[in-house]
């Protein structure tokens, strides 16, 4: 039997979910796929339709110059 009741008396702290938003007006709720307006799972994306244009890319391709 262990005789450090230290570890055994923690109280414990109740579930905190560190990605859930605190900016929610009271009676409102954070939108989940239970109250999404299409089934399925949402975007994480958001509105963004896909396939983007690649105009409207950021990309720049890298371009690697080899020592000699």
């Amino acid at each position: 039997m262990c005789k450090d009741t230290t570890m055994a008396n923690v109280e414990k702290k109740g579930y905190v979910d560190a990605g859930w938003p605190t900016d929610i007006p009271e009676g409102r709720h954070a939108v989940t796929e239970l109250v999404a307006d299409t089934a399925g799972a949402l975007s994480p994306y958001g509105d963004i339709e896909f396939p983007v244009d690649a105009s409207e890319l950021p990309y720049v391709h890298s371009f690697t110059v080899i020592n000699k």
